[in-house]
């Protein structure tokens, strides 16, 4: 009978079941049966959940303290819709402007571990470099496609770090079919240190910056953050 539940379990995939089954004590069928299954649960949403993070490619931001003094929001957005995450649920996008240093990545950061371990979304965080990079390598393997999809897949998708380098004219082109590609369809977070009007020493092209720029606004909101570096400080504090 032993090895016949566990071949059974194998079958169904019940990972937890067939390695543990005999570990359960009950005082009936039902508890039994209700003990089995609720443990079989639990695995899968914590193996979901590590999977979700891992494909994240997030920051790691364990033990970091996030101060909302000095962000300016507008008036349709609170704290806690930020944090936790319902302009994902409309769909609509972040745009976290403000000096190097601020912490733009990390409120940035904080948004797509939230959406993960509150509603097991799945995001993922890159640099603008790095995403760029990632589309001219899989353009020139033909592999465009299979990349475009994942990006698909997506709830949120966080770009930090955009106006630190200069874009091509192909990897700006690419990147705007990004952008095309979750608007109104999935939410993105950028991360910038350029005000709109200095976005066209990103892109290259008026024309493509207006329309970046026209698709990311749209259903965004912009928050500021007007104050000191904290690198700098703790740079100052540590002297």
């Amino acid at each position: 009978m032993k090895r016949t539940i566990e071949e059974h379990a194998k079958r169904l995939k019940l990972s937890w079941i067939r390695e543990h089954y005999h570990e359960v004590e009950a005082s009936s069928h039902e508890e039994f049966l209700f003990k089995l299954f609720e443990q079989e649960i639990q695995q899968r949403e914590e193996r979901k959940l590590d999977l979700l993070i891992r494909q994240s490619s997030l920051p790691d931001i364990s033990g970091r303290q996030f101060d909302w003094n000095g962000i300016h929001l507008n008036s349709e957005l609170s704290k806690e819709d930020v944090l936790a995450g319902r302009f994902i649920e409309r769909k609509e996008n972040l745009i976290l402007y403000g000096g190097v240093g601020v912490g733009k990545t990390l409120l940035a950061s904080l948004c797509g571990w939230n959406a993960i371990h509150q509603a097991q979304q799945k995001v993922r965080f890159y640099t603008v470099a790095q995403l760029v990079n990632q589309l001219l390598e899989a353009n020139s393997k033909g592999t465009l496609g299979k990349l475009y999809k994942q990006i698909e897949s997506l709830d949120l998708l966080i770009l930090d770090e955009l106006g630190y380098v200069p874009l091509h004219k192909q990897g700006a082109e690419l990147l705007f079919q990004v952008l095309n590609l979750c608007y109104e369809q999935r939410s993105v977070i950028v991360t910038t240190n350029l005000q709109f009007g200095q976005w066209n020493h990103i892109f290259g092209d008026p024309i493509l910056t207006e329309a970046f720029i026209d698709r990311l606004i749209h259903y965004s909101h912009l928050l500021v953050f007007n104050r000191e570096s904290f690198r700098h400080k703790e740079s100052l504090l540590n002297r």
